[in-house]
């Protein structure tokens, strides 16, 4: 079910007993409803919340500069109506950067923490311009449309996309529905984060999951950040995957979120 939080288009569903609260953040070219086929594969006893990032569907974009911090305070927020109780927070690639941001100043209210795909951020300081390579994701956009941006770049999330046609177009479609000023502020985000640096100060029992194949955020860098950990619970790399984790392997990702609930 589609809500309004603090400003904010969710999914939710509701779970059973005393379930943590799982609340789900999507990467940087999709939307809450990219995790429908993880949430369908999640034990139902778990609640579930997953956002459309500010600026992206029917969420209202930001009001300050966007940064990782920025993205949390939104977060925080919407948790003040719906979590009395910590929560297990899951970031997929862009949505890492948040969580972790999140993690990092908010750690009474988190249980437990899964960075999936996780996208390092380019550390860019506050009004610096974005390396060429960032800047590019703007330029082509605007430049392409949304459905030609997204027919471009949507292969390269999968591995070998051509085995998946069904999915494929799930991600394109996904894609081509960003909302430009959304995605551009988005992008921003993604240069100004700095994952590395925010994740010794996550106190949480921390999971990180990258795909054996991910050409977008590609196994190292999931390595590096494990390292950097405080609480590095366990580091996992799914075979025969990219970067578009929760749709290339939704029900692997269900179990590990459930296994990660039990820690403490």
């Amino acid at each position: 079910m589609m809500t309004q939080l603090a400003g904010t288009a969710v999914l939710r569903r509701e779970g059973a007993g005393d379930a943590p609260l799982v609340v789900l953040l999507h990467g940087i070219g999709s939307r809450g409803a990219s995790w429908q086929a993880l949430i369908a594969a999640l034990d139902p006893r778990f609640p579930v919340l997953a956002w459309d990032a500010p600026g992206y569907g029917a969420s209202a974009p930001l009001t300050v500069p966007p940064t990782p911090a920025a993205y949390a305070a939104r977060l925080a927020a919407i948790l003040d109506a719906v979590a009395p109780r910590p929560v297990l927070l899951a970031g997929h690639s862009l949505g890492a950067l948040f969580a972790a941001a999140f993690a990092a100043r908010w750690p009474a209210r988190v249980l437990a923490v899964a960075l999936i795909s996780p996208a390092a951020g380019y550390r860019v300081p506050a009004g610096a311009a974005l390396p060429p390579g960032v800047q590019a994701r703007i330029d082509d956009l605007a430049r392409l449309g949304p459905a030609a941006f997204a027919a471009a770049r949507a292969p390269r999330l999968l591995h070998r996309p051509e085995r998946h046609p069904a999915l494929l177009a799930q991600v394109r479609d996904t894609m081509a529905s960003i909302a430009p000023a959304g995605y551009a502020d988005a992008v921003h985000a993604l240069g100004a984060g700095d994952l590395l640096a925010d994740a010794p100060h996550i106190a949480a029992p921390t999971l990180v999951a990258v795909g054996a194949e991910d050409a977008v955020t590609p196994p190292a860098g999931a390595r590096a950040l494990f390292a950097a950990l405080s609480r590095g619970l366990r580091l996992v790399e799914l075979p025969d995957t990219g970067h578009a984790l929760p749709q290339e392997a939704p029900a692997k990702l269900a179990a590990l979120l459930a296994e990660l609930a039990s820690c403490r």
